[in-house]
């Protein structure tokens, strides 16, 4: 069976919304059903991306035919300017007749402009975020999610968000298996889960000027489970406890402890989507205990683990049975 996917798009759309996600399907065609993809715009023809190559063949929609999928690729001017009426009404066409509706960053000001987001949760680049929200109060916008599944509208964060969402609209309809076969052959990951925050410490620390520090820094990124104790670090580095602390503070304006604690919070936040229990996620990630784990998410996230996991599983795919009847707790 053929899985036809439609892409909006329109002059100013950014490229990768569209290639990122489009290769993804290609590669699922290789390996189970073929998808067939159609470029569809306002007005036909051809329309030029915000990195200037030009998008051809694409067609009006009462050309593309019948759809499987509609995808709304992103563009700034989406969220910078009003959306023009023609844009509006070639995505509300292809929506009405498709069984799920999708968006690349900020293609989901496109739905919002249409109603369609209104009571559901949604996300969307995270420069945009604030934007989005005051302009469609009625959506329950999650700024720090990669992608969300809301019945049949599945929502993403910016640009390369797209091929995360795309791989979790394949494994929806060819399984785990083939997802991570196009994961491996694309060299992403399978799949950054739709809970994960659209920053880790890892991108969100500022470069640190040192080549002490850059090289420390290193290592814990490389393995959080090992001794990263301030006395630890300081003799790994050669200089004391108290010198070592200067340079977080003055590098990075944190301390090397709590900054340690977020990498491996991050760590446990990916492992908990992956499936690990508490108590396996506290080990492997370098917090220890469930109580430690459980201390690092409320300090950090306002939150407890088994509600974390139990909330963002659900935006990458079914919820464990496991999961599904449960209420959060505190004493998982």
């Amino acid at each position: 069976m053929t899985h036809r996917v439609g892409f909006v798009v329109f002059d100013g759309v950014t490229m990768l919304d569209v290639s990122g996600p489009s290769e993804v399907l290609h590669q699922a065609g290789r390996l189970a059903d073929p998808y067939e993809l159609v470029l569809v715009s306002p007005a036909g023809g051809t329309v030029t991306t915000s990195a200037g190559p030009a998008l051809t063949g694409t067609v009006r929609a009462a050309d593309a035919g019948p759809l499987d999928t509609v995808l709304v690729a992103g563009g700034d001017r989406l969220a910078e300017r009003p959306i023009e009426a023609e844009l509006l009404a070639t995505a509300r066409d292809l929506a009405e007749r498709a069984r799920r509706v999708a968006s690349v960053c900020t293609g989901a000001f496109v739905l919002g402009e249409l109603g369609l987001l209104d009571g559901r949760r949604a996300t969307t680049h995270w420069r945009h975020a604030a934007t989005f929200a005051r302009r469609f109060p009625r959506v329950r916008v999650e700024p720090d999610a990669i992608h969300i599944r809301d019945g049949r509208y599945v929502t993403s964060a910016g640009i390369s968000a797209g091929i995360d969402l795309t791989l979790a609209l394949v494994e929806d309809d060819h399984g785990a298996d083939v997802a991570r076969d196009i994961a491996r052959e694309l060299v992403v990951f399978l799949q950054r889960p739709g809970g994960q925050s659209q920053f880790s410490t890892a991108i969100t620390t500022p470069p640190a000027r040192s080549d002490l520090l850059r090289t420390l820094i290193a290592s814990v990124l490389a393995d959080p489970t090992a001794e990263h104790s301030l006395p630890a670090m300081a003799a790994s580095a050669a200089v004391s406890p108290r010198h070592l602390t200067r340079l977080f503070t003055a590098e990075l304006g944190t301390t090397p402890a709590r900054w340690v604690e977020r990498v491996r919070l991050d760590r446990a936040q990916q492992l908990l989507l992956a499936g690990h229990s508490v108590t396996s996620a506290a080990r492997h990630s370098g917090l220890g205990t469930d109580e430690t784990l459980r201390r690092a998410f409320a300090r950090h996230l306002g939150t407890t683990p088994t509600h974390y996991r139990s909330r963002f599983t659900t935006t990458g795919g079914p919820v464990p049975a496991l999961l599904r009847n449960r209420q959060p707790i505190e004493d998982d």
